[in-house]
């Protein structure tokens, strides 16, 4: 099925919200979607009641709003909008014309304005050509350079889309004091990321704690066989030339582990199916240095099998001679026990009081600081970070790492890892711990997504449970910081576990728990569980808080489920905040707040602004920010306004007809046209560059089949 492209056409009033002009040509360009009701007399004929509406999950819209659907031309008449992704090959031969270009300025020369403020001179990759960046730059974009209240200048210079506006920050020098608290940190150093490539990065919490737990012995593995040398591993034949200069990815969840002076997490990255990486570009495969003793993992984390084990060494010196060998192993992992006799090192369980609080969720794509940050000004108290691979940030992938980026509005923030095996989760959260200022970290267990399933991580551990509790025993007694789970309630549906994980997870560490109340299996559709979150609950021992999760979409959805469930701490707000950020104000107000159009577009302002300081003013900065509003706007879309509604709250699984708003404004933003969410952008950010595409990443109401699990 073709996508199809909605035109909308916003009125002459629309400019003030804007921030650009529009004249009669770019309105007659946009469409006439707004225009008269279906019929001749501009009547809905034969419209349902509110009762039955809502008895079919429809959203029960006044019927003098109600519209027919509009008039829609296929997705390939739209140079807007595009249904197919560029190949690797496409974007590497886009990247590869970009760094020829004069638009690829360098930035000491931008941010200076000289061509000879570079320290590289004609050694620099970038281009001096001053001139020629100039010529071609567009024009600037109306308002503010974001960074005009900053104490020093814009660090973007003349490649700010706000250049012309620098000259202004010597009138505002009594507003630049009050921007020093304003920052961000947790951003990862390049020294360190130097150190982690070399395998010169030390974990001596995490290796403790797992010699403690029976998982890992130093000098040798579980089954008593000494290993001479530290291997990579890779999945390759016996058969296959161990010294052959062939680099290819490996699977760090199945590494081979170093002793003190190795970083053992970094021999391999996160896979996924088909050679996709989630994570985007990854650095520089680097061998793994061989040590002369090796110790590899014993952990309770499924079974392998011996394909997945065989190993190899790289090129490795010893004196002036190569050596290689292999190292074949097979453990049982699901059969693996604890060993009673070591005994876990755990201190006193670490206590974080979430009680009562706003906790906003940990989104992916969307959830990141900009949007945390604007959740915050509209009153989240709980900040979480998007959710990162440890395999990932144990290879220090520098976009892996900027998940952990946190800004200074965010007084109580957590980060979130996923993995599948206890001695990467504990190596993970130490480094983190060390490198980062955070106040919890919360493993993900709850997962559903295919490719971090099928490695045994996120939900896939619910069906583990001696897996599940390694990892949480592993992590918990490493860092010093709270630890935190997140879990769904099972993996296949009418199969609800958790209940019989909480006393297990509290024992092993765990100072709160997070429960979805679906299964993996049923993603995102029907509707929470929040009889059996209260169950779950009451089950949970007293130094264990529960935090329920789902389909929060208003404040007497909040009100209910803390009433309900007598031992939950607080309730966590996911996509309730994605369609309308302001949930957290109409929470601590106790009202539902009928927000105006104008309204809803100073809070996109505000996210453009945040955006901005976040990833830059110059014009990649800008279009990166132009895509994660996009992102941002697939979701905001849904709300339908408090006004327009028969009944009231909106209910988060109501599918909206097509409807009018209150004024043309409104009725753009109701729009579920990817073009339509493009010109929102414009108004914002100026006109899209030419050829700009976009398509929305995330399927939110998908369900998987039994056979996926």
């Amino acid at each position: 099925m073709e996508a199809q492209v909605t035109e909308v056409l916003p009125s002459e009033d629309m400019s003030d919200h804007m921030g650009v002009d529009i004249d009669k040509a770019n309105a007659n360009e946009v469409g006439s979607a707004c225009l008269a009701k279906s019929g001749e007399g501009g009547e809905i004929l034969d419209y349902p009641s509110a009762e039955e509406l809502v008895s079919k999950a429809r959203a029960p819209v006044k019927k003098e709003y109600v519209r027919a659907a509009p008039a829609v031309r296929p997705i390939n008449e739209c140079k807007k909008v595009s249904t197919e992704k560029k190949s690797k090959r496409q974007l590497k031969r886009e990247r590869q014309q970009e760094r020829k270009s004069a638009q690829n300025i360098c930035v000491a020369v931008a941010k200076a304005g000289d061509i000879k403020a570079c320290n590289y001179g004609d050694n620099c990759r970038l281009s001096h050509d001053l001139e020629g960046f100039l010529a071609q730059k567009p024009p600037d974009l109306p308002g503010k350079c974001p960074f005009i209240y900053k104490t020093e200048p814009c660090q973007y210079g003349v490649a700010c889309r706000y250049a012309g506006t620098h000259k202004e920050r010597d009138s505002l020098q009594v507003e630049n004091a009050l921007s020093d608290a304003s920052f961000e940190m947790n951003s990862l150093v390049k020294d360190l990321q130097k150190l982690i490539w070399k395998n010169a990065v030390t974990f001596p919490k995490a290796e403790e704690q797992l010699k403690n737990l029976g998982i890992l012995e130093k000098g040798k593995p579980k089954s008593g066989k000494t290993v001479e040398k530290h291997v990579a591993p890779d999945h390759v034949t016996e058969d296959e030339s161990v010294d052959s200069p062939r680099v290819e990815k490996i699977d760090s969840e199945s590494s081979v582990l170093s002793n003190k002076s190795s970083c053992p997490c970094l021999s391999g990255t996160e896979n996924n199916e088909g050679g996709n990486n989630q994570n985007g570009d990854l650095p520089p495969s680097k061998k793994a240095k061989i040590e002369d003793d090796i110790v590899l993992r014993d952990i309770g984390a499924g079974q392998i099998t011996d394909d997945d084990c065989q190993q190899k060494t790289d090129g490795v010196e010893d004196g002036s001679k190569s050596q290689s060998e292999h190292v074949k192993t097979k453990i049982d992992f699901d059969t693996f026990e604890t060993d009673n006799d070591a005994k876990l090192n755990l201190r006193e369980k670490k206590l974080i009081d979430f009680r009562g609080k706003l906790y906003l969720a940990p989104l992916t794509t969307v959830g990141n600081l900009p949007f945390r940050r604007l959740c915050k000004l509209l009153g989240a108290d709980i900040t979480c970070g998007e959710m990162a691979m440890c395999s990932n940030l144990l290879q220090g992938q520098a976009s892996e790492w900027a998940l952990l980026r946190r800004h200074s509005s965010e007084d109580l923030f957590g980060v979130q890892v996923c993995g599948a095996y206890p001695d990467i989760v504990a190596r993970a959260v130490e480094l983190i711990e060390r490198e980062c200022v955070v106040d919890f970290i919360d493993i993900n267990m709850g997962c559903p997504i295919d490719i971090v399933v099928n490695k045994g991580a996120g939900s896939s551990l619910l069906t583990k449970p001696v897996k599940m509790q390694n990892v949480i025993k592993a992590a918990a007694a490493t860092i010093e910081k709270p630890l935190t789970v997140k879990v769904r309630t099972g993996y296949f549906e009418g199969r609800n576990l958790v209940h019989s994980r909480i006393l297990d997870i509290s024992k092993s560490g765990a100072a709160a728990i997070t429960i979805h109340g679906r299964t993996r299996q049923q993603r995102y559709s029907k509707l929470a569980n929040w009889d059996y979150i209260n169950e779950c609950a009451q089950q949970a021992p007293d130094d264990l808080q529960v935090v329920g999760n789902g389909d929060i979409s208003a404040y007497t959805d909040w009100n209910e489920h803390l009433n309900n469930g007598a031992n939950l701490s607080t309730c966590m707000v996911a996509r309730g905040a994605l369609v309308k950020p302001w949930i957290f104000t109409e929470i601590k107000e106790q009202r539902h707040w009928d927000i105006s159009s104008g309204e809803r577009f100073d809070i996109l302002k505000d996210y453009v602004r945040f955006a901005l300081q976040h990833w830059g003013s110059d014009t990649k900065g800008v279009e990166t920010t132009r895509h994660f509003l996009l992102e941002w706007l697939s979701y905001s879309c849904r709300y339908i306004p408090v006004g327009l509604l028969d009944i009231v709250p909106q209910r988060i699984n109501w599918r909206p007809p097509s409807y009018f708003g209150r004024n043309d404004l409104e009725t753009l933003m109701a729009s579920e046209s990817a073009a339509d969410w493009i010109r929102i952008s414009e108004m914002l950010l100026g006109p899209a560059p030419a050829g700009f595409t976009f398509t929305p990443k995330h399927k939110s109401n998908a369900y998987d089949s039994t056979d996926n699990g």
